[in-house]
C-alpha cells in the first residue's frame, strides 16, 4: 500500500482544482472555527494566567478531536475496503481519502483570491483594496496600488505553506489526523494568534503553529527559490527580517524571485533593494506558487510513498 498515500495526494489536488471548497455547512475548517468561537468571548474576558490556560486547554482538546475523528475516518475507509481485491482497493481507497483530504488544501480558493486582487485593480483602487480585505487581518483602506499588490503577493507565498504544502507534509508523516491537526492549528492561530488584547489567550495557540509550521515553511520557501548557492544564501539572510520564525521563508523566496520589495511599513522589509509591484507581478507570482506547489507535493508524496514501505 506504498503507493496509498502518493494517490490520495494526487486525487486530492485534482478534486481542488476540479471543484474548488466544498460548501460551508460540509467544510471540516468551517467546524474549526465554530468551535473556537465558541470560546472566545469567554477567553477575552480573563486576567492573563486563566486566559493562556483556558486558551491551551481548548486548543488541546479540539486538537484530540479532530485528530480522533479523523483517524476514526481512515480507520474505517481502509478496514472497510480491506475485502476489496488489491487493485481497485488501492484506487478507491486513494479517492476517497484524497476526498477527505481535499477540505484541509485550499489551493485553487488562494489562487483565485489572489487573481482577483489584481482583477479588482484594474477597476479602481478602492476595489482592489476591498478584494484584498478579504484575504488579509491589516487595514487596506489607506494601501496604494502598489502596496495592494505587495500585500497579495506576500499572502499567497505565506498561504502557499499554511493552505497547502504543510498539510500535505503532516499527511505524509501523519495520514489524515496530521494534516486534521495543522489545519486546526492554523485556524487557531489565525483566530487567537495576535498581540493586544489576544496576548495571553492566544499565545498557546500562536506558539503550537509556529512549531507545526517551521519544517512546511522553509519547504515551501525553497521550493520557490532559484537554487543557485548566492541566491539560496540570500533567501536565508532575509528570511530572518519577519517576526515570524515561518513566514519569512515563503514570503523572501517570492521577493527574490521577482526581485521584488515586500513588506510592512513599520515592521519589516524582505528584498529593500527590489522594485515595488507591477500589474503583471501578481500573475507571475502565482505561476512561482504554481511550480512550487507541484514540486513539493511531488517530493512529500514520494517521501509517503518511501514511509509507508519501511518496516
Amino acid at each position: 500500500m506504498a503507493l496509498l498515500w502518493p494517490l490520495a495526494f494526487a486525487f486530492a489536488l485534482l478534486i481542488d482544482r476540479l471543484c474548488g471548497e466544498p460548501p460551508t455547512w460540509a467544510h471540516p475548517v468551517v467546524a474549526m472555527g465554530r468551535y473556537l468561537g465558541l470560546f472566545s468571548k469567554r477567553l477575552l474576558g480573563l486576567a492573563p494566567r486563566p486566559a493562556f490556560a483556558l486558551g491551551a486547554l481548548a486548543w488541546v482538546l479540539g486538537a484530540l478531536l479532530v485528530g480522533g475523528l479523523a483517524l476514526l475516518l481512515e480507520s474505517l475507509l481502509i478496514l472497510g475496503l480491506a475485502p476489496w481485491s488489491a487493485w481497485p482497493r488501492l484506487l478507491l481507497c486513494a479517492a476517497l481519502l484524497g476526498l477527505l483530504l481535499k477540505p484541509l488544501l485550499a489551493w485553487r480558493m488562494l489562487a483565485d483570491e489572489v487573481l482577483a486582487v489584481e482583477q479588482a485593480l484594474q477597476e479602481s483602487l478602492e476595489a482592489g483594496r476591498l478584494q484584498l480585505a478579504r484575504l488579509v487581518s491589516r487595514d487596506t483602506s489607506g494601501l496604494s496600488a502598489e502596496q495592494v499588490r505587495e500585500a497579495a503577493i506576500e499572502t499567497l507565498a505565506e498561504n502557499l505553506n499554511d493552505s497547502v504544502v504543510a498539510p500535505l507534509f503532516w499527511a505524509m508523516l501523519a495520514g489524515l489526523p496530521g494534516a486534521a491537526i495543522y489545519r486546526f492549528a492554523n485556524t487557531a492561530d489565525a483566530m487567537w494568534g495576535y498581540r493586544g488584547e489576544w496576548e495571553w489567550a492566544g499565545k498557546w495557540a500562536a506558539r503550537a503553529d509556529d512549531v507545526l509550521s517551521w519544517i512546511p515553511a522553509r519547504i515551501t520557501g525553497l521550493a520557490m527559490a532559484s537554487w543557485r548557492l548566492d541566491a539560496l544564501l540570500r533567501l536565508c539572510i532575509e528570511a530572518l527580517r519577519t517576526p515570524s520564525p515561518n513566514s519569512g521563508w515563503p514570503m523572501a523566496a517570492m521577493a527574490l524571485r521577482l526581485g521584488l520589495r515586500l513588506g510592512k511599513p513599520g515592521v519589516y522589509q524582505l528584498n529593500a533593494t527590489g522594485r515595488a509591484p507591477l500589474p503583471q507581478d501578481l500573475p507571475a507570482a502565482l505561476a512561482i506558487a504554481r511550480r512550487g506547489l507541484l514540486g513539493s507535493a511531488f517530493v512529500l508524496a514520494a517521501l509517503a510513498g518511501w514511509l509507508r514501505l519501511q518496516p
